[in-house]
């Protein structure tokens, strides 16, 4: 299941109405966000989601790492197998 990135845009904007709605009921200025700002926003929030995943994920490369992963995709194999 994958999120994408229409969801996500789609998600912020929606909390920065909801938040909007709230100011303004309540009084109080509320948040002028252009275009720009958002665009920012989302990128900034994507290229974080991008770094964690990339921290978070075995990436093997050199030859030792990646006979490892084969090893270790074997042995599940096996395990799911039984």
């Amino acid at each position: 299941m994958t999120i994408t990135k229409g969801t996500i845009v789609r998600t912020i904007l929606l909390v920065i109405v909801l938040i909007n709605i709230i100011l303004k009921n309540t009084g109080n200025p509320i948040i002028q966000v252009d275009e720009g700002t958002v665009g920012s926003l989302v990128e900034t929030i994507v290229e974080i989601i991008c770094i964690a995943v990339a921290w978070w994920k075995n990436n093997s490369f050199t030859q030792n790492a990646i006979k490892a992963d084969e090893f270790m995709r074997k042995l599940n194999d096996t395990e799911l197998k039984k």
